[in-house]
This record gives C-alpha cells, structure tokens and sequence, in this order.
C-alpha cells in the first residue's frame, strides 16, 4: 500500500453536508464531509484531543464536531472550536488533524492521500468518455474480501479470460501470443497491453447484438497502484470502456470503484441487462481473487512461476517496487504491531509547511538512497 496516490472515499452521494461520512484506507480511518458551500473534504478521523472518532459527530457549520467534546475541525483540518476555552479562548495551535487534498469527479470523491506538493504528485487518471455525447455510464461499487494488488494484477493478465469468464465466451489469445512476453508499452505512472484475441464461443450474452463485423480486442492498463482501465473493443463501433479506481480498506478487503462505459445499446431499456452481465462477469473474477494463497501479493517473484504472458503483471510490480524505493509504501507490519497503542495519520501535505502534530505520521518501508537523496524532506513532528 502506498501513499502519495490519489484514493476514492466515497460516492459523491454518500459524502453529504447532513451526516459525516467514515471511510477506512490502509487499515486508516478517515472521515468525509462537506462544507455550506457543498464543497467535499476529507481529513484524518481521529479527534487530537482524547481520540474521539469524528465520524460519530455531526456537522455544523460545515465543521465536523467531535462527538466526545464538542471540538470542532474545518475542511482545512484545523480545529475551529474547542467549548471547555469559551467564544474568547485561544486554541492550541496543534490542535489540527491531517487534511488531504480533494477532487470530485465521475460521482465520486477522491482524496490525495499523501504529502507531495501539488505539482509533484501523480494524476487521477482521465476519463475522456465521461459525459461527452454517444456513451453512457453505469457506476458500480464492489467490495471484495482480496487484496488489492491481487484483484489489480487480475485486470493487467489476459490469459485467465479463457478459463474464468464463460460469459464473455472464455476468450483465447493467439497461442504465438500467449508463448512470447506480453508487448507493453509505458505510460506517465504505469503501462499498458492492447492485444487481439482469437478464439471465442459466438454464443454470448451479447452476441446477437453486435453491430459491424467482430474485432476481437482488448488492453489493459494501469497508473498508480490502484487506477485500472480495460477497454474491449467487440467491433469497430461497439465497446466497454472500463474504469476501476481501487480502495485498499486493508490487507484483506477492496472496495473498488467501477465506471462502465458502452457507446452501442444506449436506451435505458438495456442498462439493467448490461448491469447484471457486468456484474455476473466480476463474480467470476471475485470468486478466484477471494481464494487466493497468500493473500497478498507475494514480495519476490520467485515464490510464483511467472511466465512470458506474466509480463504485465511483472510490470506493475516492478512499479510498486520503483515507489517502494521512493519510501512511499507504508509499512503494514509495523501499523498492525502498534495497533491499539498509536493513532496514525497519513501524512498531509500540510506537514511540510509546519511541525507540532499530535498524531503519528504512519510508518513507512525506508527509501532506497538513491530515491531518497532525489526527494524533498517533509518537517518533522
């Protein structure tokens, strides 16, 4: 799991101005709220002075209120008010949790949840396709007991369609194709496959649908360690565009954020059929990532046989180790031994700026030197 990425939190609906809104990434609570002028934010969950967890309070003011005592935090996680000091009392100055930078696109808000300047850090990936005329949108949220990296590395292998997707035809690539290294071409913060596929059961879901003479394509592609884009090109005017922003809640589950997009079967009168083929699909994905040993990705590559065909998923690691070197990968060991006894706090941005933070910076795998000589130092505590 790394910081400085960008992360969904949550539905724009389910982020309200009402009701604070509590979202868990890295095993880390964060809460989610509005302002009066509708605008979303997302700050640390935690309330600095005795723990409380914000998300249990309510909002006023367009403030998150602590439900323990009353103290008050805006969207720029600094406490606004503190009762027990009266109208005239002066707050401590590190009375302020950790407040993360904010976008609300796609129906969805997101958090940039690490410290890097805003011209350092890494995109969210773009959707052309969403709102422009001639495609429509569908938007599922999914939740699996699996790891994220695992259900990532499952969307950059074109080999398993053959045997885990019926529905889809169980799709087979060309056996020249599947024996040589999978072709990859690099992308700002990731890499991406496009690739034709041959062999397919024409009785499909949708086959009789088609409009145009079958085409039989589809690439996959990453940026970060949790934004996934599948395109399938079924012919030369009918295909999903496929968009999975992944929450990684922690080790052992994944709330995953998927756009669905078609340009072909436009009226509502299909948006049912295509949600429950979408769907029955991602269950034949969930039922083999949810049974996976281990459950994490493994930290060498020599503890799996990987082949040719492997090559995107050889890719994608090879990135997370270029971040690990970074120091941005968060050490899980270290977070699970002191659970209970610490309270962390992914580092904001802000932290740069200023020291004197009550919570903990969470504990991160040491930077390579080479990484670490090229990165600016964030103040500390």
């Amino acid at each position: 799991m790394f910081i400085n990425f960008w992360y969904p939190i949550g539905l724009s609906s389910e982020v309200t101005g009402d009701k604070p809104f509590r979202a868990q990434v890295f095993g880390l609570p964060f809460v989610a709220f509005r302002d009066e002028a509708g605008v979303a934010h997302v700050v640390s969950d935690t309330c600095v002075h005795r723990g409380g967890a914000l998300h249990k309070g309510w909002i006023k003011g367009g403030k998150v209120v602590c439900p323990y005592h009353g103290w008050a935090y805006g969207g720029d996680g600094k406490c606004a008010k503190v009762p027990s000091l009266g109208d005239d009392g002066k707050i401590p100055a590190r009375a302020k949790v950790d407040a993360y930078p904010v976008q609300e696109r796609y129906g969805i808000v997101f958090a940039f949840l690490g410290d890097l300047p805003e011209a350092e850090r890494p995109p969210l990936y773009d959707v052309p396709e969403y709102g422009e005329t001639g495609w429509k949108c569908q938007t599922y949220v999914l939740n699996l007991n699996a790891y994220y990296q695992r259900s990532m590395e499952n969307g950059m292998d074109p080999i398993h369609n053959e045997f885990v997707h019926p529905l889809q035809g169980a799709p087979k690539m060309d056996m020249e194709i599947q024996r040589n290294q999978t072709p990859m071409s690099d992308i700002p913060w990731g890499a991406k496959f496009f690739l034709p596929f041959g062999e397919k059961k024409e009785n499909t879901t949708l086959a009789g649908d088609r409009t145009g003479a079958r085409t039989g394509a589809a690439g996959s592609w990453y940026q970060g360690p949790n934004q996934l884009v599948t395109w399938i090109e079924l012919t030369a005017t009918n295909a999903f565009h496929q968009y999975l922003f992944e929450q990684p809640i922690d080790e052992n589950h994944t709330r995953i954020f998927l756009l669905n997009l078609r340009n072909w079967l436009m009226e509502d009168k299909h948006d049912q059929r295509i949600e429950d083929l979408t769907l029955r699909v991602v269950s034949e994905d969930i039922a083999i990532l949810e049974n996976l040993n281990p459950v994490r990705t493994p930290d060498t590559n020599n503890k799996e046989i990987l082949l040719p065909s492997d090559h995107a998923v050889f890719r994608y690691r090879e990135h997370c180790k270029e971040w690990e070197a970074r120091g941005w990968r968060v050490d899980m060991k270290a977070l699970r031994n002191a659970q209970g006894d610490v309270a962390y706090a992914i580092p904001c941005p802000a932290r740069r700026d200023s020291g004197n933070w009550v919570l903990d910076a969470v504990p991160l795998m040491p930077a390579s030197a080479t990484a670490r000589s090229a990165a600016p130092a964030a103040k500390s505590a």
